[in-house]
């Protein structure tokens, strides 16, 4: 089976952030899942490196936009390098094949007559790179979303009749599950109660100079957007590549809710009127908030993802996001709650589960001991762990990754009153080593169980775990979880450090969020 998985290609007017982060390394676990069940899988990331906003703030850092775009999407690139994020192909649409694709389309749907040039004055909102309508303005009459008055444009540009396909995407949306979670579906179905208005695909080369041109006239390039949502395609080697459509089929998009417009209305449409399939799926996310309000450089209240984790782990993070947020919703981001939830589940549930178990085979076996007759109690926790991994299973196939990571923690969570139920400590004092030994053999194969479902969250723990437990991580696939009699016991246990170290509150830093000023 084959998935194609996108992230948004992130605009390079700023550098990367948590709320970033946690899309790239959602679709990163998503990835690394379907690897373990044996996926072909295709994941594209990058940079969106066109139009007034990057032109605007190359001119007020005094460089040229090469230089602006280059240097943020290499820090972009490099903050997925750290956190090892696992992508096929890293695009930017400065790129020659990228430009290439856009003309390509663009000239074709020219030439099929879905862009006609016409004069259009209104207000336009260089934060939002369009024209807004009058309901788009607030009372004050500013962009609702920049909080800045948009400037008065009169000038010719090309268009493209969005309403002409309105009801055919209503008619799809309303028949097929695309988008999800599904009241991000119904607001696009609202929206597309409404007549929808020509969408402008240009911008004369005498405002805007940083595009791609368009091919069949020189004097404008093309609209940001109509640039950018393109490169789901140039990603799979569209149309050179023969093998282009059969990822097609598969993809799915994940976004955050504030590109949901682009993504359900144009993107589809687009597609259509250039005769290609639809895509797969658009998972859309909500904010990490910060203070209840949604991460800003002009708030001050950005979150760097690679200095918590420098400080705190880096899958310490990836499991507090995976864990935190309700796909879909918005969730908070607080320091209080990451360490108590990195204290809690990975550091006493899980961690703990680990260390003392490693510690009483290096102490009393030195290697994996073997497993004799298994008492109710033995049968009982393992018929738990398996229930517990179909229902994480079942749960990351529908994106609900909170639910997965709690389900599996009901197992975690009974692994450890199972070893103190049967005290095997007590056990081996009373003489009964056999009897302690296979207590030890099942929880440790419980331990390499939740290490490879883990393996798409916390990648770094679950190689190490794997490892002491003498499993090849190349070698891992997902029906090994099911698999009770895995363990070699030629395999010599060291306990080694605790994985997760608690985090003291007093040692927290408070330096964290603050505001990006490179």
């Amino acid at each position: 089976m084959k998935i194609y998985l996108t992230t948004p290609i992130y605009y390079v007017n700023a550098y990367p952030h948590l709320g970033h982060a946690y899309t790239t390394i959602v679709v990163d676990v998503l990835a690394r899942f379907f690897k373990l069940k044996g996926w072909q899988v295709f994941f594209l990331t990058g940079t969106d490196e066109h139009g007034d906003k990057i032109q605007k703030t190359a001119k007020e850092k005094n460089k040229t936009p090469e230089e602006l775009v280059d240097e943020i999407s290499l820090a972009f690139k490099k903050t997925w390098d750290y956190f090892k994020i696992s992508y096929n192909y890293f695009i930017r649409t400065t790129s020659s094949s990228h430009k290439k694709v856009v003309q390509t389309l663009l000239q074709k749907l020219y030439e099929k007559g879905e862009f006609y040039l016409d004069e259009y004055e209104g207000y336009y909102c260089i934060g939002c790179e369009r024209f807004l309508t009058s309901k788009e303005l607030d009372e004050k009459g500013q962009c609702q979303d920049h909080k800045v008055a948009p400037i008065y444009v009169k000038e010719k540009n090309y268009f493209f009749n969005l309403e002409k396909y309105r009801n055919w995407l209503k008619y799809y949306l309303l028949h097929h599950e695309v988008i999800y979670p599904e009241f991000y579906r119904e607001e696009v179905l609202n929206l597309l109660e409404e007549e929808l208005p020509p969408l402008c695909i240009s911008r004369p080369k005498s405002r805007l100079s940083w595009g791609i041109e368009l091919p069949f006239d020189r004097d404008y390039v093309t609209y940001v957007w109509f640039d950018a949502l393109i490169n789901y395609l140039t990603g799979i080697g569209y149309p050179e590549n023969p093998k282009w459509k059969d990822w097609w089929i598969e993809a799915h998009h994940f976004i955050a809710k504030d590109i949901l417009k682009p993504h359900a209305v144009y993107w589809p449409i687009m597609l259509k009127a250039m005769e290609l399939p639809m895509y797969k799926k658009l998972l859309v996310h909500g904010y990490w908030l910060v203070n209840k309000l949604k991460m800003s450089k002009s708030l001050g209240n950005i979150v760097e993802p690679i200095e918590i984790s420098e400080k705190y782990g880096k899958d310490q993070l990836r499991y507090f996001l995976l864990r935190e947020m309700a796909f879909g919703y918005d969730a908070e981001f607080n320091f209080s709650n990451f360490v108590q939830r990195i204290n809690a589940d990975l550091a006493n549930d899980y961690g703990n589960l680990i260390y003392r178990s490693f510690n009483l085979v290096e102490k009393y076996f030195k290697t994996i001991p073997e497993a004799s007759s298994l008492s109710p109690l033995d049968e009982e926790f393992l018929e738990t762990v398996k229930k517990a991994l179909k229902d994480y299973e079942k749960y990351f196939l529908n994106f609900q990754f909170h639910r997965a990571l709690e389900r599996l923690w009901q197992a975690i969570r009974s692994a450890n009153v199972y070893i103190d139920r049967k005290a095997p400590w007590e056990l081996i004092k009373k003489g009964a080593k056999e009897k302690a030994g296979t207590v030890l053999k099942i929880l440790l194969e419980g331990i390499k169980s939740f290490a490879i479902a883990l393996y798409p969250v916390t990648p770094e723990t679950s190689q190490i775990i794997l490892k002491t437990l003498g499993i090849n991580l190349n070698s891992v696939t997902w029906d090994m979880v099911w698999n009770f009699s895995l363990l070699s016991s030629s395999t010599t246990i060291s306990k080694g450090k605790p994985l997760f170290p608690r985090i003291e509150m007093e040692k927290l830093s408070h330096s964290i969020t603050k505001s990006s000023t490179t």
